[in-house]
């Protein structure tokens, strides 16, 4: 199959013609952010805020001009657009609300999947996408059904953490399968652009591709899905815990006091909108020296389980700086699955036993809580 280009994209784009105005899209340089990998298409349309809600079929229209192209497997276009004020919070599902939230014209996300935890930190670097991908694979081992959806657009690691190369495909142009290994089902924005590219999309663009990456994804019918979340709590990492049904959420911090404050920012942040915070993990916990085994508290051992403590939840584990982590999860086969019988490994199944408990404590509460309907 002949590989399809930017610039045979563009052309057939202005061939789209913005009946308002006119004029072809491209012209009017509506097309941003245009990216295309392997038969896979992406870009945004932006418009003015008070046109979008009535451009819908422009966008279909440009959507279905791409996916006629010779060589293109899917296309995936959003519209974004100026936000001119700041809309107030609303309030996400609450755990104890029966089934899950919804997208944009009252769309189930994800209502396959039986439950879903954010693993989030308030600042990046503290080893939060490590986390997350030996959480899944530990909660796999344990026999689960388990999915993980990297909804870190600006910085996707988990391609390579999970070992996974290649594009994913489509079986019938509009949805895309998942990819595999390890025994879990995964789905990055890192699959359909090119690992050294940088993506420089707004938070409305960002925020479209991750639901066409739950939604337009033939996920299968899971037990649970880990989300590795953007680090820090801006708009994206709000958005996310207000438009996915969420049913608790995981936070990484290291042992610094530094750290601890952004993590505490980021607790807070599911607590405004009635996430369940499920515990804190202290990655980096101390360091035990590979040739003599004295241990260091590089980072000031304990820090998280204080905080944990202070701001009421559970420390679920205690994870050390080793650098077999590290370089296992760079390889794309991580430490619970290359060495599932050492300690570290250990630690994130415990971590992984701690959390699947406390997530069935939240289904089965969801499930007292949501009405029963007598036939008579």
């Amino acid at each position: 199959m002949a590989q399809i280009s930017e610039q045979q994209v563009l052309e057939a784009l202005s061939g789209v013609v913005d009946e308002e105005k006119n004029q072809d899209i491209v012209s009017l340089g509506m097309v941003s952010g245009l990216q295309v990998k392997q038969g896979h298409v992406a870009f945004a349309l932006q418009v003015e805020p008070e046109r979008g809600p009535r451009l819908e079929p422009l966008r279909k229209k440009a959507e279905q001009t791409v996916h006629a192209l010779p060589g293109v497997l899917t296309a995936t276009v959003v519209l974004t657009a100026e936000r001119q004020a700041a809309a107030e919070p609303k309030p996400a599902p609450h755990a104890h609300d029966h089934g899950h939230g919804h997208g944009h014209q009252d769309e189930p996300l994800l209502p396959q999947v039986r439950a879903i935890v954010a693993v989030a930190s308030g600042k990046g670097g503290v080893g939060k996408s490590t986390t997350a991908v030996n959480l899944a694979l530990a909660l796999a081992v344990r026999g689960l059904k388990v999915g993980v959806l990297d909804a870190d657009i600006y910085g996707p690691s988990i391609p390579r953490m999970l070992g996974i190369k290649g594009q994913p495909t489509s079986s019938d142009g509009r949805s895309i399968n998942p990819m595999r290994n390890h025994g879990v089902e995964c789905m990055s924005i890192g699959f359909l652009v090119e690992e050294e590219m940088p993506i420089i999309w707004r938070g409305p663009m960002v925020m479209s591709a991750l639901e066409q990456m739950m939604k337009d994804v033939r996920w299968s019918p899971l037990d649970i899905m880990v989300v590795d979340m953007p680090p820090g709590t801006g708009d994206a990492q709000l958005t996310m815990a207000q438009r996915v049904p969420l049913i608790g959420a995981v936070i990484v911090s290291t042992p610094q006091d530094i750290a601890l404050a952004d993590a505490r920012k980021g607790l807070n942040m599911f607590r405004k909108v009635n996430v369940p915070v499920l515990g804190i993990v202290e990655n980096m916990s101390y360091f035990a020296c590979p040739h003599c085994g004295e241990r260091t508290d590089i980072f000031s051992h304990g820090g998280a389980r204080a905080e944990a403590e202070l701001l009421g939840v559970d420390c679920l584990g205690e994870v050390p700086l080793d650098i077999v982590i590290r370089e296992t999860s760079d390889g794309g086969n991580p430490i619970v699955v290359s060495d599932p019988a050492s300690p570290h490994a250990k630690a994130y199944l415990d971590i992984a036993d701690k959390v699947w408990v406390k997530v069935e404590a939240e289904l089965a509460e969801r499930e007292r809580a949501a009405p029963r309907i007598l036939v008579q």
